[in-house]
């Protein structure tokens, strides 16, 4: 059986997380994507969650990347409500644009933003 990891505070898995690097690289390198779903998507939930983005926005979101890809979303004036969010979430899905070239890693990406959106939903759900 696994050792269980240490319990780290949000702080410290922001400070250990690079999301844009996990996102850019996460989409089309299989070495970085169960970083990318596990702590990226942990440390999205918590930058996102703190600026006051709501699950639902990020599951639009995440509609219209499979829709009309990664470059069309971060093209967007705001990508969700919030200019900090939007900004946030606009530098990241730019560099992820950059790099992911091929349908499969645009619809990672859509699913990795309904992942952030789940675990900001169930943040959330315990805080109540």
């Amino acid at each position: 059986m696994p050792p269980t990891p240490e319990s780290r505070t949000d702080d410290e898995v922001l400070a250990a997380t690079d999301v844009a690097v996990l996102l850019r690289y996460g989409l089309t390198q299989d070495a970085f994507r169960t970083a990318l779903f596990g702590d990226g998507a942990i440390a999205a939930a918590i930058t996102l969650d703190r600026l006051g983005v709501l699950p639902r926005s990020l599951a639009f979101l995440a509609e219209v990347v499979r829709a009309g890809g990664l470059a069309y979303a971060a093209g967007l004036p705001e990508p969700v409500p919030g200019p900090d969010a939007a900004e946030v979430l606009r530098e990241w899905l730019t560099g992820a644009a950059g790099t992911a070239s091929t349908p499969e890693a645009e619809t990672r990406a859509a699913r990795w933003l309904d992942a952030v959106a789940e675990i900001i939903g169930m943040r959330r759900s315990v805080r109540r």
